[in-house]
């Protein structure tokens, strides 16, 4: 449940600096720019890198996409019980998949990535997300 509440947060972080940076394509060069410096990639992985990483990145969001939306229609006050109970079960297969897609990019990478480097990608996700919510943060004080 934690991890549920943590990504709709990150969510609505994100959906605000949108609003306020003016555009998704600021954050994406951000995090393109984090993960290129971090992993040190060589042009031969870089060149195949990007599109695994793309790929993996838009099945990511299509999931969390997905979960936002249960998580909105679960927190409305009028939903029936039934309908939250099914939105839970929902968001756990949804969490399943996502664990899923996680395992089949590892393999994905580690062909085009050493295991260090596959290391240090977890670790720049991680510390984008954090610094995004960090700026979130300072602009809201």
């Amino acid at each position: 449940m934690k991890k549920i509440v943590f990504v709709f947060i990150c969510t609505l972080l994100v959906s605000a600096s949108y609003a306020q940076d003016g555009g998704h394509q600021k954050i994406e060069n951000a995090k393109i720019g984090l993960i290129t410096n971090r992993l040190n990639l060589t042009p031969e992985q870089s060149q195949q890198f990007w599109p695994v990483y793309n790929e993996f990145d838009d099945r990511k969001k299509e999931i969390r996409k997905q979960m936002r939306k249960l998580i909105v229609e679960t927190n409305t006050l009028t939903t029936p019980d039934e309908k939250i109970l099914t939105n839970l079960k929902e968001t756990l297969n949804l969490q399943q998949k996502e664990v899923d897609l996680e395992r089949e990019y590892m393999n994905k990478f580690l062909k085009v990535i050493n295991v260090r480097q596959l290391a240090e990608l977890y670790k720049a996700e991680q510390m984008f997300t954090q610094m995004l919510i960090q700026r979130l943060n300072k602009k809201q004080q």
